[in-house]
């Protein structure tokens, strides 16, 4: 996975995470996307897990979603 910098992950724009009013879950790659999946099934409420599964199926459609 890419390093994200919090000066790299400042200049991201909103629609490169799940939940832009927050910045939270940033997946402006196919690795983050994986990771945020990942960090979404260990900490997230079933809401952030369907919207950041939704997300990621629609951004990237070859990455495993279960």
């Amino acid at each position: 996975m890419a390093k994200l910098t919090t000066k790299t992950r400042k200049a991201l724009p909103n629609k490169a995470f799940v939940f832009p009013d927050k910045r939270s879950y940033p997946i402006p790659d196919a690795s983050h996307a994986r990771n945020a999946l990942a960090r979404v099934a260990q900490h997230g409420t079933p809401y952030q897990k369907e919207k950041v599964q939704a997300a990621v199926r629609r951004k990237f459609k070859g990455v495993k979603v279960t």
